[in-house]
């Protein structure tokens, strides 16, 4: 292999020279020249849809037709198979695990490679202690190999599939929005794994949308705007307010500004005594006309389980949910959205939208029933309100028949948004609805809830992001282990105060018996 020129091989453990990458109609990198020291943590940014995570799954050789130069620990590599990428010493997870429920650690950690006695039988007690010694690498050294992935948390899962990467001793890592699924417990807990693979020399590339994040772990960034590199510094030469402009062009100004809406007196949706035993238990809590309300508190705290509860995707097992004054108790979904209540769902791949079906086809999936009559379906109206949906949202490339499976994860979301704007509901449940979106599109999803309800309609914000609480909760009742504890006005809402208050302490004021 050849030696990259001015000593690289000294100086970088990953040099990336000139890489280009063409897709049909879009040149989605742009001549991007990208490096990495050995023991460095590098932040990767941009919007969605900036080439960040395209550039990075050239580097993961899931492209044979990209054009630059690709160099680790100073020798040359050609990168066009995932397997040439794993023996060149690249290592990649991604924000969308790949690792199986239902079978065990063990069996997800050496899949395709569990050892072997006798070149007939596995040899399941070999495979038990090499899955135990690369799960102590990560801090799991107490995790029972033997259990499915389904039992265990979702940080754990994600530290999982970090150990099954480091498994085949890779030089350079790729962590592709490592912390979307954690608390904030959690994101330490990943930051001090983090902090030990650097101290052993791995480099580390990392990308995600939290600036805190950034700053907290990174020693260096690249950011990236429309397929091209804007800008590479050490993280203490920058600012949160130079990256966001680096990133969409211009100064994102008053992103959490203060916002003053008419909260009505009228009850939209009143809970009461709701339960669902060994989950949530006697919760109690009216949401009004032109309000965001904020279910706040610690991730397994049960708020999901009870936005799936109120919709009729999971049952209950007492309580009362009245809406517009009117006891309802949903079987299933659909009866939910008929009577005028949404749910944008935190896992927008999976159970939000249809990725091989048209934007068009998602956006009127939930009011088809609305505009047929019988057997008979027009489609008169369509164009018009699919359009109007998704320049409501900047949805990019703004094609109604492209498939959603081709657009970023941050228009993804904007499609999942559009959908809801289409369906007119009147209570739109929000479960974490800027996870893994850029700074941009997270202003416009934002700017588009303060827009509904501004309108007459009311909202529930689910966030584990609490400066997005902060700015668009106007109140927010705390949840700690399946009860509600509190409640906390717009004027007390703090990112301080809702951890204290989530972790049983503090002052707030008491709404429960």
């Amino acid at each position: 292999m050849s030696q990259a020129p001015n000593g690289a091989k000294a100086a970088w453990a990953l040099e990336m020279r000139g890489v280009t990458k063409q897709f049909p109609g879009t040149l989605a990198v742009d001549h991007v020249d990208f490096r990495v020291k050995k023991g460095e943590v590098h932040a990767l940014m941009g919007e969605n849809g900036a080439g960040k995570s395209t550039l990075m799954k050239v580097l993961a050789g899931l492209f044979n037709d990209y054009t630059g130069e690709i160099y680790i620990d100073g020798e040359k590599k050609e990168l066009h198979t995932p397997v040439m990428a794993k023996e060149a010493g690249i290592g990649m997870v991604y924000q969308e695990l790949s690792l199986a429920r239902r079978i065990s650690i063990f069996e997800n950690m050496l899949a395709g490679r569990l050892p072997k006695k006798n070149a007939l039988f596995i040899d399941k007690k070999a495979a038990i202690e090499q899955a135990r010694k690369s799960l102590e690498r990560v801090g799991l050294g107490d995790l029972d190999p033997t259990i499915n992935v389904s039992d265990i948390s979702q940080c754990d899962a994600q530290l999982v599939e970090i150990a099954k990467v480091l498994d085949s001793n890779p030089k350079i890592l790729v962590m592709d929005e490592p912390t979307s699924s954690l608390s904030s417990e959690e994101v330490e807990r990943m930051f001090a794994i983090i902090r030990k693979l650097k101290a052993e020399g791995l480099a580390i590339v990392y990308i995600s949308h939290h600036m805190a994040e950034i700053f907290e772990i990174a020693d260096s960034v690249t950011v990236m705007r429309d397929g091209k590199k804007v800008g590479e510094c050490p993280i203490g030469e920058t600012n949160e307010e130079k990256l966001v402009e680096q990133m969409v062009g211009e100064p994102v100004k008053d992103f959490y500004a203060e916002t003053q809406r008419h909260i009505s007196d009228e009850v939209v949706l009143k809970v009461e005594d709701f339960t669902r035993w060994g989950f949530f238990h006697h919760v109690n809590f009216e949401l009004h006309k032109g309000e965001v309300l904020a279910i706040s508190g610690l991730a397994g705290a049960g708020r999901t389980e009870i936005a799936k509860a109120l919709i009729g995707v999971d049952e209950h097992h007492g309580g009362k949910v009245y809406l517009h004054g009117k006891e309802v108790n949903f079987k299933n979904f659909g009866e939910a959205i008929k009577a005028g209540i949404g749910y944008v769902t935190e896992d927008r791949k999976v159970l939000g939208l249809a990725l091989t079906q048209s934007v068009a086809d998602n956006v009127l999936s939930c009011v088809i029933d609305k505009y047929s009559h019988g057997i008979l379906y027009s489609n008169k109206w369509q164009n018009d309100l699919v359009d109007e949906k998704i320049n409501d949202m900047s949805v990019y490339p703004a094609d109604r028949d492209r498939l959603v499976n081709s657009f970023s994860g941050g228009n993804q979301q904007k499609v999942l948004m559009a959908k809801w704007l289409a369906a007119d509901v009147d209570v739109l449940i929000l479960d974490e609805p800027t996870r893994g979106v850029d700074v941009n599109a997270k202003q416009i999803i934002h700017n588009v809830v303060k827009k509904y309800v501004e309108e007459g309609h009311a909202a529930i914000l689910i966030s584990s992001d609490l400066p997005e609480v902060v700015g668009l909760a106007d109140r927010a009742v705390i949840l700690r282990e399946g009860h509600i504890i509190g409640e906390i006005p717009k004027e007390g809402i703090t990112e301080n105060s809702l951890l204290i208050a989530a972790n049983g302490k503090g002052e707030y004021v008491t709404c429960q018996k």
